[in-house]
């Protein structure tokens, strides 16, 4: 990505005979500092969850921002705020090591979003109409096609908004803010993760949960729900 460069002053050529054309005034760069930052954090956000940036290496922000095109200072402010996700760590003089994590970790992430939102959505499945939960059936159809795609990093934010739109129903913006984070830390791969035709596969399984999810909350199944909902965060070491 590479971001684009301030246009400066265009100069018009006249004669002394001739009265000078105004100058225009300075046109300001279509993208701000913060929203250089923004992307970048986007961008580096897909490179952890695609496995581009291996747990346990380190990388300097201005090696990063050549790789992107920019300066070192939105790479060090993006990777200051991966750092309090707990994405990376600062490595002084060096730069920022990414994080290795562990079969635990990911445990204790799924024990906590379940104990989160797991009663949240048998309430929205008790009190939500059938056609509410057809509004969504296309993003739950998008997470299939982006598990299709095998890139984790598209499926990933498919599958962020899925689950963030389910939880919004409940009209709770507190809930979908944790809940977005928790989901966000969730995918992060482990060390050694899956990766090639095993991993599409599990990417594709966990996707028509989705599907088989609205099924369930449509026919108000609040057994299904529980089941589906555990065996989902259980598996979210795939991406979530």
């Amino acid at each position: 990505m590479r971001v684009p460069r301030q246009v400066g002053e265009v100069r018009g050529e006249h004669t002394h005979s001739e009265p000078a054309a105004p100058v225009a005034p300075r046109v300001r760069p279509v993208v701000q500092r913060a929203s250089v930052r923004g992307q970048i954090l986007d961008a580096l956000r897909a490179a952890l969850v695609a496995g581009d940036l291996r747990p346990g290496e380190v990388y300097s922000a201005p090696v990063l921002g050549e790789r992107f095109g920019v300066s070192a200072t939105p790479v060090r402010e993006a990777m200051q705020q991966l750092a309090l996700e707990g994405a990376v760590e600062v490595v002084p003089n060096r730069g920022f090591r990414v994080v290795e994590r562990g079969a635990r970790e990911l445990a204790e992430l799924a024990e906590v979003r379940a104990l989160l939102e797991v009663p949240v959505m048998l309430r929205l499945a008790r009190t939500v109409p059938a056609e509410h939960w057809a509004e969504l059936r296309p993003l739950a159809e998008a997470t299939v096609r982006a598990a299709a795609s095998g890139c984790r990093a598209t499926y990933a934010e498919s599958d962020r908004r899925f689950h963030r739109a389910v939880l919004s129903l409940a009209g709770n913006a507190q809930l979908v803010q944790i809940a977005e984070d928790l989901h966000r830390r969730a995918q992060w791969p482990l060390v050694g993760g899956a990766r090639g035709v095993r991993a599409r596969a599990d990417l594709l399984a966990d996707a028509h949960e989705h599907t088989a999810l609205l099924d369930a909350l449509v026919a108000r199944d609040l057994d299904v729900v529980r089941a589906l909902v555990g065996e989902h965060f259980a598996g979210a070491g795939v991406v979530g």
